[in-house]
C-alpha cells in the first residue's frame, strides 16, 4: 500500500508520427520501462581543432570541448535537479573523460566549462598536416556526453546522453550546436506482445507562429467583433457558426483568450447572450443548451475562475477524499452490512459543507465573472419581465450548473485533485454534484424542486434539507456576486439591500463643534450604496456611494480599546465601525468588500490603527495623508494575471478558419442569395445551418476575413522556405546512441 507504484510499461510516440495518429483512437504495444531510457532536455556545446607547436617544433593537436548549458532537464522526485556533465573522447583503445561542476537545483544549468582532448600524437610539423587531423583517427572518435543527477548519498541518476563524431571538424573547425538528449542505447528490447496494448485517444496541435506583426489584421478584426451590429455578423460570431460542425464550438476558447487579454471579453459576451436569449421563448430553459453563448461563458469561468474554486472547493473535496466516508444512499446498490442511515448522514454532512463553502464565497468570485453574471441578470429581467426567477436562474444556470456541480464531479479537470478518483468517491461526488445542482437551482426557479428527481432515494434524501433556508442562501449567494457596480455600467439597475444592522459608529468629525465618541447607529448596505441612520426605518445620516469605498479593513483593537472594529476606508477620512460580535465584523468586511472590489482606485496599502493625537498609531507617521504602512487584504483574487501568449491564440484562430474554408466561402454564398433574392429560400436548409440576421454585414466581414487570411497563409508559405538550421535551440540535432 505505501510502497512506491512500479510501471508495467510505456508507449512512446515520435513527435513526427503524432499528425497520424491525431484525432483517433489507437491500440499501442507497450515497451519496457528503462531508467535510463527515460530521458529529456538538450544540451549546448562547443567543438574545436586547436594546433599546438611543443618547444621541440613537433606539432600536437588538441580536441577542445565546451559544454555551455542544458535546457529543460527532468524534474527528480518533484524537484529541480543537481546536474553535473560528464565529458569522455572515446575511440578503439582510449576513452578519456572529464567532469563538471555540479549545479544545484535547476533544470536549466549554465556550465560554461571547457576540456581538453589530445587527439594526434606529437610529430614533426609538416605543412601538409596543418589543422588536418588524420583519416583513421578522425574516423574513429566520438565525443560522448552525459548528463547525470548527483545524487549525494544516493546512486546518481542517468539524465541523458548525445555522441558527436569528431569527423564533423573535418569541414569546419569549430563546431557550435544544440543536441537533444538521447536514452542508453543499451537497453534490452522484449517482444512486442510480452507487456499487453494500451489503446489511446490523441490529440496534437502544432501551431507555427509568426512574427506578432503578421497577427495585426486578423487580430483587430477579432477585437473589433464586440462592437459589430448585429454581434452574428462579428468574425468571433462567424468563427463559431463555420467550425461547429468540425469541432463544435472548441474554436471560440482562442477567442475568449484574446478578448480576455485586451479587455474586451464583456461586451462580447453580453452581445452573445443577448442574441440568444431573442432566441429563447420560455424562462425555464434560459441557458441549458450548448451554444456559443454558454460556451464562451464557460470558457471564461475555467479560465478566469481557476483560483476561486481552488480557494472555494478544495479544501472541503481534499476532507472528501481523505476521510472517504461509505455515502451510497441508493438501496439498489447498498453493499451486504452498510447501513443506509449512516450513508445517508455522511453524505448530508459532506452536502452541507460543500453548500456552505459555496455560499460564503462571494468575496472571492473575480470581478470578470461577477459583472458577466451581473449582465446576464439584467438581460434575463428584460426578457421576461413578468417571472420574479428568472434573474437567479441566468446566473445559477452558470455558476452552480456548469462551473460548481461539474468541479465536484470531477475535480481532476480542474486541478483540484491529481488523479482520477477511484469507484466509491466518484460515486459519493456523484450524488453530491447531484444535491448541489438542485440547491444550486431551488432559489432561482421555484420552491418545488423534489419533483425533478427521479430517483426516489434522491426524493427522500433532498428532504432532510431545509428549503426556506437554502432559498434564502442561494438568492444570497447570488446577489452578492451579480450585483457589484463597476465603473462600465451605468448604475442602473434595481436597488437591493446586502446586509443591514445594529452597529456602534465613531464620528468622523463632520462637525466643527463635538466630540468624536461612537454612536449607535443603523448601518445598511446596498448594491449601489452604503448608508447610517439613527434607526432602523430612519431617514438617513449619510449616503456613501459604493464606488467611492476604496477598501475595507480590520481596524487594531489598540486603536480605540475596542474590539471587533473595521474600517471603510473613504478619499476623505475613512469610516470606524464597531460589530456586535466577531463574526459580525467578518461578515460586514466580506459584504463591503465584493460590492467595491471593481471599484477604480482601491488601495493597495492601508494603516491598521487611527490617526490619534498627530500621529498614526500604527507607525508613528506625522502626516495624515501618509500611504498606508501595510498591504491590503481584501480581493486577493481580484486581479489574476494570466499568462495569454495573443501571437498564439491569432494563429490558432487562422488555422481554425483554415481548415473550415469550405464552410466559410458556404456562408459567404448563403449571405449573397439572402441578399439578392429576398422570397422564398431554396437553399433553406443549407442557410439554417449560420445565424445570418444581417446578410451584407456578414458578407462584409466574411469578405474582409478572406482577404486577412490570405495575407496570412502568403506569410506562412514564405516562412515555410526559411525552417529552423539545425542545431538551434528551437531546432537541435538529433545525435546519434551507442
Amino acid at each position: 500500500m505505501f510502497q512506491k507504484d512500479q510501471p508495467v510499461g510505456k508507449v512512446a510516440i515520435r513527435k513526427d508520427d503524432l499528425y497520424k495518429y491525431s484525432g483517433k483512437e489507437n491500440w499501442f504495444h507497450l515497451q519496457p520501462v528503462d531508467p535510463h531510457s527515460e530521458v529529456q532536455g538538450k544540451v549546448h556545446l562547443e567543438m574545436k581543432l586547436n594546433e599546438l607547436i611543443t618547444e621541440t617544433g613537433s606539432i600536437c593537436q588538441q580536441l577542445v570541448v565546451q559544454i555551455i548549458a542544458c535546457q529543460g532537464l527532468p524534474l527528480i522526485s518533484g524537484q529541480n535537479c543537481d546536474p553535473y556533465a560528464t565529458v569522455t573522447l572515446v575511440g578503439p583503445a582510449r576513452s578519456d573523460q572529464k567532469k563538471t561542476k555540479v549545479k544545484k537545483k535547476t533544470s536549466d544549468p549554465q556550465f560554461e566549462e571547457t576540456f581538453h582532448f589530445e587527439v594526434t600524437r606529437t610529430s614533426s610539423y609538416k605543412a601538409r598536416s596543418h589543422f588536418q587531423v588524420e583519416e583513421e583517427d578522425i574516423e574513429k572518435l566520438e565525443i560522448k556526453v552525459e548528463l547525470w543527477n548527483n545524487g549525494n548519498l544516493a546512486q546518481d541518476v542517468f539524465l541523458g546522453e548525445t555522441r558527436v563524431s569528431v569527423k564533423i571538424l573535418r569541414n569546419d573547425h569549430v563546431h557550435r550546436a544544440w543536441y537533444l538528449l538521447q536514452p542508453k542505447g543499451n537497453g534490452t528490447k522484449s517482444k512486442p506482445d510480452d507487456l499487453g496494448s494500451l489503446r489511446l485517444n490523441v490529440m496534437y496541435t502544432e501551431d507555427n507562429v509568426l512574427p506578432s506583426a503578421c497577427y495585426t489584421a486578423l487580430r483587430n478584426l477579432m477585437l473589433k467583433s464586440p462592437d459589430v451590429k448585429p454581434i452574428s455578423a462579428s468574425a468571433a460570431h462567424v468563427l463559431g457558426d463555420v467550425c461547429r460542425e468540425s469541432v463544435g464550438y472548441e474554436a471560440l476558447l482562442p477567442v475568449v483568450r484574446l478578448l480576455l487579454h485586451h479587455n474586451r471579453l464583456l461586451p462580447f459576451l453580453t452581445a452573445v447572450a443577448a442574441l440568444e436569449l431573442e432566441n429563447t421563448q420560455e424562462a425555464n430553459t434560459i441557458f441549458r443548451g450548448n451554444s456559443l453563448a454558454t460556451r464562451c461563458i464557460d470558457d471564461m469561468m475555467k479560465i478566469v475562475g481557476r483560483s476561486y474554486l481552488t480557494v472555494t472547493l478544495k479544501p472541503v473535496l481534499n476532507e472528501i477524499f481523505e476521510s472517504n466516508k461509505t455515502c451510497e444512499i441508493d438501496p439498489i446498490k447498498l453493499k451486504e452490512g452498510d447501513n443506509v442511515e449512516v450513508n445517508k448522514e455522511n453524505l448530508q454532512g459532506y452536502v452541507q459543507k460543500v453548500f456552505t463553502s459555496i455560499t460564503q464565497s462571494s468575496s472571492s468570485c473575480p470581478p470578470l465573472m461577477c459583472d458577466v453574471f451581473r449582465s446576464l441578470r439584467q438581460l434575463a429581467s428584460k426578457r421576461f419581465p413578468a417571472d420574479p426567477h428568472v434573474q437567479y436562474s441566468a446566473v445559477s444556470s452558470f455558476i452552480f450548473l456548469r462551473f460548481f456541480a461539474v468541479t465536484v464531479l470531477s475535480p481532476h479537470t480542474f486541478q483540484l485533485r491529481s488523479h482520477h478518483p477511484d469507484p466509491e468517491i466518484s460515486r459519493t461526488l456523484t450524488l453530491i454534484s447531484k444535491t448541489i445542482q438542485s440547491l444550486g437551482s431551488w432559489g432561482s426557479l421555484s420552491k418545488n424542486k423534489l419533483s425533478s428527481f427521479k430517483e426516489t432515494y434522491m426524493y427522500d434524501f433532498f428532504k432532510l434539507f431545509q428549503e426556506d433556508e437554502c432559498i434564502e442562501k442561494v438568492k444570497k449567494f447570488l446577489d452578492e456576486i451579480s450585483s457589484n457596480v463597476s465603473k462600465e455600467s451605468s448604475g442602473v439597475e434595481d436597488l437591493f439591500v446586502l446586509k443591514e444592522g445594529e452597529v456602534h459608529k465613531r464620528a468622523q468629525g463632520r462637525k466643527r463643534i463635538g466630540k468624536k465618541n461612537f454612536k449607535k447607529r443603523w448601518l445598511r448596505v446596498t448594491n449601489q450604496e452604503l448608508s447610517y441612520h439613527k434607526q432602523k426605518g430612519k431617514e438617513a445620516l449619510c449616503i456613501i456611494p459604493v464606488k467611492n469605498i476604496l477598501g475595507v479593513e480590520k481596524l487594531d483593537e489598540s486603536a480605540f480599546n475596542r474590539k471587533n472594529m473595521f474600517q471603510v476606508i473613504l478619499s476623505e477620512k475613512p469610516l470606524y465601525v464597531q460589530a456586535g460580535n466577531c463574526v459580525e465584523a467578518n461578515s460586514w468586511i466580506e459584504v463591503l468588500s465584493q460590492v467595491s472590489r471593481c471599484n477604480p482606485g482601491r488601495l493597495s496599502a492601508f494603516h491598521p490603527s487611527a490617526y490619534v493625537s498627530g500621529s498614526w498609531f500604527c507607525c508613528k507617521e506625522a502626516n495624515e495623508n501618509a500611504p498606508g504602512c501595510k498591504p491590503c487584504t481584501a480581493t486577493v483574487l481580484a486581479n489574476i494575471q494570466l499568462d495569454i501568449d495573443c501571437d498564439r491564440e491569432t494563429e490558432r484562430i487562422f488555422s481554425f478558419f483554415s481548415s473550415n474554408l469550405c464552410r466559410l466561402l458556404k456562408m459567404e454564398d448563403a449571405c449573397a442569395g439572402m441578399s439578392v433574392y429576398l422570397g422564398q429560400q431554396k437553399e433553406q436548409e443549407e442557410y439554417s445551418a449560420f445565424t445570418i440576421q444581417d446578410p451584407k454585414e456578414t458578407f462584409r466581414t466574411i469578405t474582409e476575413l478572406r482577404s486577412v487570411l490570405e495575407d496570412l497563409q502568403a506569410h506562412h508559405d514564405s516562412k515555410g522556405v526559411l525552417t529552423d538550421e539545425p542545431g538551434t535551440i528551437e531546432n537541435p540535432i538529433v545525435g546519434k546512441t551507442a
